[in-house]
């Protein structure tokens, strides 16, 4: 399941810069606007995928450093 959800994301994320990179070229209006409109919607598809996914990786959490109470120095 997390495997195909980052093969999805992968997917988004290249789409995305594939976009981008069209949008440095010469485009008519058209073909901008709608490179604009996909590249809007990679983008939502995204953020909503990755906003779904559980964090991979789980924050331990942090020891403390020093004394504790009651030990003399």
């Amino acid at each position: 399941m997390v495997d195909r959800r980052l093969e999805q994301l992968r997917a988004h994320r290249n789409n995305i810069r594939r976009y981008r990179r069209l949008l440095s070229t010469k485009l008519s209006d058209l073909e901008r606007q709608f490179i604009e409109r996909r590249l809007s919607e990679e983008s939502s598809a995204m953020e909503a995928l990755a906003a779904d996914m559980p964090p991979l990786i789980h924050e331990r959490p942090s020891l403390s450093v020093g004394r504790s109470e009651g030990t003399s120095p």
